[in-house]
């Protein structure tokens, strides 16, 4: 193999890798290399599937961790839902009332089932937020439900509930297509661990949300997933048929996945609320791999509570996932914020933030708690992104050996096709050092949540998007209000640096836009009643977009 290469060679890759050598190192590579370049074909020759996952395992706890103490446990505040009126107004109630209204026998699963169905013909072919519908199944689950109701027994606040569930994860004989055109007609054998999770707790599946394809965008094989609030945009990824059905009334709730913004981005554009839990918490058995170190499972609803409920649910350690934490959730909803320090990054509300921004932390500071200007060391948290793309290449590395890339519908400079090339050519000893830098941003991290109980900040503005997926700790994204603007751009990797769309052309539209909460490593509940309040206090989470019928 060392015929083939010469120090010319040798002096070209150097500057994809951002080094120098002299020509005497270069010389004495070339013998070497070509043991290094073999290994590395031995290692490209047997194929690993998407399921294998590595060796090593991300943790989010530093030592000295302690994990909150307590069991399983959850309170719900008080039903305030009256009788079940028009359709419309039941398909955008939250859980809260939905599971109020099934318990006391004012609406049955089957009825309400019927309502979601209903909307998914009229609206999907607008929205494109369903890659597969299941009605026959639904309304057999809905079915099941009111039988056990009519027995008396309930599983849960989720019984007879009907939601949508990212096309990421398996669900037994029905396509799992991860939105893209190599896997669309992918039907799994087995179910994942979420999907057997939500079926154990009473929630009826109503489909298949769209997904970007392979985690990203919200650009898919079968079309183009719309924001309800303005149909001549996409809704952001990559859970973008999870916040799109839920935002137009389409489901329940959802579930989406997060590896660097897939539930916060959809939810800050087409308004509904995500929570990203804590890294390890919610299993990812049976679900894609995009990046393993990185992917996160949570909810997408339309109220912070809702959020709490379903967490409930998706909760639990589970031996099939490497990453998994077996952590005790708890969660009073009747719980309230007194005593608590939330602090904020300055910066953050300086150049990029918004006029909805600066009204959620003015909301903030009337909730009558502690409110604290911290700081977080100066590091370079951008560089860390070169681990999605690395990741990411790895669990796709097929697809650019075998060409199959090209088949992706998106071919973007910042897609996934060219990005994963360019990952061809990261250095291993930069990873490992990258790797060495997250513990670093663990600790700064941790060192700045130390002095607060929870953070507020603005979605993109400041570091925390990057730095609190890296760390694992918890966030979550409500509405905190509107703004006038022209239809956004799609999200972007170009340029090493994640962008989630600008605005374009003169027409403008009025869409919701979100503020982010970020709370303490597995212990979502107080982040949760924090959330409540605010909810409560900026009173913007009801509004429903105008759809066509």
């Amino acid at each position: 193999m060392t015929d083939t290469l010469t120090q010319a060679d040798i002096a070209a890759a150097e500057k994809l890798m951002g080094v120098e050598y002299t020509p005497d190192e270069r010389a004495q590579m070339l013998d070497n290399l070509e043991g290094q370049l073999l290994s590395a074909k031995a290692r490209r020759d047997m194929p690993l599937d998407n399921a294998t996952p590595m060796a090593c395992r991300f943790d989010p706890r530093l030592p000295g961790f302690a994990m909150p103490h307590g069991r399983d446990t959850m309170r719900l505040s008080a039903p305030e839902a009256g009788t079940p009126g028009p359709d419309e107004d039941i398909a955008f109630a939250p859980v809260t009332d939905l599971a109020h209204w099934i318990a006391t026998g004012q609406i049955t699963a089957r009825r309400l089932t019927e309502i979601y169905l209903a909307r998914i013909e009229a609206l999907n072919p607008r929205l494109e937020c369903f890659a597969t519908v299941t009605p026959d199944l639904a309304l057999a689950e809905a079915d099941a439900m009111d039988s056990l109701t009519r027995a008396g027994v309930s599983l849960g606040p989720l019984h007879g509930i009907p939601y949508g569930l990212k096309d990421l994860f398996d669900t037994r004989g029905i396509t799992t297509g991860w939105g893209a055109e190599p896997y669309r007609d992918r039907v799994p054998g087995s179910d994942a661990t979420v999907t057997r999770k939500m079926r154990a707790a009473g929630a009826v599946l109503l489909g298949k949300t769209t997904l970007g394809a392979l985690a990203y965008n919200d650009l898919w094989y079968g079309g183009w997933t719309r924001n309800p609030f303005n149909l001549n945009e996409g809704s952001s990824g990559s859970s973008a048929g999870s916040a799109s059905a839920t935002a137009a009334g389409l489901c329940g709730f959802a579930i989406g996945t997060e590896t660097l913004g897939s539930i916060t981005s959809p939810s800050q554009r087409c308004g509904t609320t995500g929570l990203r839990p804590t890294f390890g918490r919610v299993s990812r058995a049976g679900a894609m791999a995009l990046c393993w170190s990185l992917d996160k499972v949570g909810p997408i609803c339309r109220s912070v509570e809702d959020t709490g409920i379903v967490l409930a649910a998706l909760n639990g350690g589970d031996l099939a996932d490497r990453g998994s934490i077996d952590a005790p959730f708890a969660f009073d909803a009747t719980a309230g914020i007194d005593g608590m320090v939330l602090g904020y990054l300055p910066e953050a509300f300086e150049e990029g933030a918004t006029e909805v921004d600066h009204a959620a932390l003015a909301a903030a500071k009337d909730l009558g708690i502690e409110m604290r200007e911290v700081s977080l060391e100066d590091l370079p948290y951008d560089a860390l992104m070169n681990v999605v793309y690395a990741e990411a290449a790895a669990a796709f590395e097929e697809l650019t050996l075998t060409d199959q890339d090209d088949s992706l519908r998106w071919q973007d400079d910042g897609a996934w096709p060219n990005t994963m090339r360019k990952a061809r050519f990261l250095s291993a000893v930069d990873h490992v050092n990258l790797d060495r830098l997250r513990y670093r941003v663990m600790v700064a991290l941790g060192e700045m949540m130390g002095q607060v109980d929870a953070l507020i900040g603005p979605f993109m503005t400041g570091p925390m998007l990057v730095a609190s997926n890296f760390t694992g700790h918890p966030g979550l994204h409500l509405r905190a209000g509107f703004e006038q603007t022209a239809t956004r751009s799609a999200a972007s990797l170009g340029a090493g640096k994640l962008t989630t769309g600008e605005a374009q052309g003169e027409e403008t539209f009025r869409v919701p836009q979100g503020i982010s909460l970020w709370g303490q490593l597995f212990d979502e509940g107080p982040l949760l009643n924090l959330g409540m309040a605010l909810e409560a206090r900026l009173g913007v989470a009801s509004e429903r977009p105008t759809l066509p019928q």
